[in-house]
């Protein structure tokens, strides 16, 4: 079983890439923006997506666990900025699955990545957090038009463990950090479960993370 792998040089990508080694019947093709992996693709670009595609051939399952968005003051944004998380994060994720649909294999699988952002908003994170709400809404409405028995699905993370330094400031407002393998896990069970159209949400609120 072939699974193409994005963003597989970020924290979330390691992880799942580990996890993923793990299975000895997965032949995992890991694509990064900036090198040190099988492939080197920028998801904003539709035409770098269809040359990742053609180079990795017949597949079954794809993870995307990259994307960009702006992070700056709602006052200071610009159209420009808010295109930043459309065409890095939003754009770049929907054409994995527009790109592949009719390339992937029958009951093959996408899994996407959207982020807690857009259930519980930060501030100075408007353009993550509109993305984010897209992509889920976009997993939700594409399944019911995909075909052949393909899934799709989204992981919205939380804040992971990995990203916390112990600083009181450090976590979003109210958020719990969360266990890296407990994301991993979603990831693993979005792409081969048996659930689709599914958010897989994996954060927590909490107030013992509250800045004054």
């Amino acid at each position: 079983m072939k699974v193409i792998l994005i963003g597989a040089t970020g924290i979330l990508g390691k992880n799942i890439l580990a996890a993923l080694k793990q299975y000895a019947h997965l032949e995992v093709v890991t694509v990064a923006r900036k090198g040190g992996a099988d492939l080197t693709a920028d998801i904003s670009s539709l035409s770098a997506i269809k040359e990742m595609y053609a180079a990795v051939g017949k597949f079954d399952a794809v993870i995307c666990a990259a994307g960009d968005a702006y992070i700056g003051p709602f006052d200071t944004m610009t159209e420009e900025n808010m295109y930043t998380g459309i065409k890095g994060k939003m754009m770049g994720q929907i054409n994995l699955v527009m790109a592949g649909k009719d390339l992937i294999s029958d009951k093959g699988s996408f899994t996407l990545t959207s982020g807690f952002i857009s259930d519980d908003p930060v501030k100075g994170t408007i353009n993550y957090a509109m993305v984010n709400g897209a992509i889920d809404n976009f997993v939700q409405a594409a399944t019911i038009e995909l075909e052949r028995g393909i899934r799709i699905n989204a992981v919205s993370p939380g804040w992971v463990v990995e990203n916390y330094d112990g600083k009181m400031d450090t976590p979003p407002i109210g958020q719990y950090p969360v266990p890296i393998d407990k994301v991993v896990h979603a990831y693993y069970k979005s792409a081969f479960g048996y659930l689709t159209g599914q958010v897989f949400r994996v954060w927590e609120p909490s107030t013992q993370y509250v800045r004054k």
